[in-house]
């Protein structure tokens, strides 16, 4: 009985105590001013580019690209303000690196575009281009829209790592976005990796990869791994499948400071 006693005062004392020093407390001790957030404007129109993005295509030309295998002149079409893939002339990449970025592209499928599971639509973007083919991170681009494939190789997978959270997929012929936060991965003096590359992706508003962590880079057969790499382009793919070649529209791209 002494013991429950002692207990309740014990109890007691503590509420009372955790009382007097919130009556202490003031609203202003948990309010925090200093740094401000820098301003930015957002876009004026759905799709446009917010006051501090570099803008990587505004649906004039390639200028921001350039062709990965070789670094000349991005071979790509564009007209009536969208790019088209040139599938002859192979992947074109930024001129500039990135690490931490977040990035919005529309793609669009042809309206009558024909094949089946991988061979239909296939494009992708490298999140981070450490090599002139395919190799990098990516974020698959296909017609999933009633096209049947390998589910970590629909539209909105981290190809052969994570399969999307849903389908979002539109119609072909109709404008797709992706917007997408992709953390860099970190590695240290001795090229071994120290923290994995994560992935956000936002599928026509609908969230389809979570801060999905990447196992390593995309291969296509095996399995992934890491080799260190510092910034890095940004690449669009020209995948070497019969069906007709894809558009892209607005893409523009906002550097993030790096994870602590």
């Amino acid at each position: 009985m002494k013991t429950k006693n002692l207990i309740a005062t014990t109890l007691g004392f503590a509420v009372l105590a955790g009382a007097a020093a919130l009556a202490q407390t003031k609203p202003e001790d948990t309010e925090v001013w200093t740094p401000t957030p820098p301003k930015v404007a957002p876009a004026k129109d759905a799709g446009g580019a917010p006051s501090d993005a570099v803008v990587l295509f505004d649906g004039r030309g390639l200028d921001q690209w350039v062709a990965s295998q070789d670094k000349s002149p991005a071979g790509w079409t564009v007209a009536d303000g969208v790019i088209i893939v040139n599938k002859a002339r192979g992947n074109i990449e930024t001129k500039r690196s990135f690490r931490d970025y977040q990035l919005h592209l529309e793609w669009r499928i042809p309206a009558d575009i024909a094949g089946a599971g991988q061979a239909r639509g296939n494009s992708g973007v490298f999140l981070a281009s450490t090599g002139p083919r395919d190799q990098g991170y990516e974020v698959q681009i296909l017609d999933s829209y009633e096209n049947a494939t390998y589910v970590n190789g629909q539209a909105g997978s981290v190809y052969k790592q994570h399969p999307p959270l849903a389908n979002a997929s539109r119609a072909p012929g109709q404008w797709q976005t992706y917007d997408i936060i992709w953390r860099a991965p970190v590695f240290g003096a001795d090229g071994a990796l120290a923290k994995p590359a994560t992935v956000t992706v936002i599928h026509n508003g609908v969230l389809v990869q979570d801060n999905a962590v990447l196992a390593g880079e995309t291969v296509y057969i095996g399995k992934p791994t890491y080799k260190a790499h510092g910034p890095a382009p940004i690449k669009l793919q020209a995948h070497g499948d019969p069906s007709a070649p894809i558009s892209f529209r607005n893409i523009w791209v906002r550097e993030l400071a790096p994870r602590p």
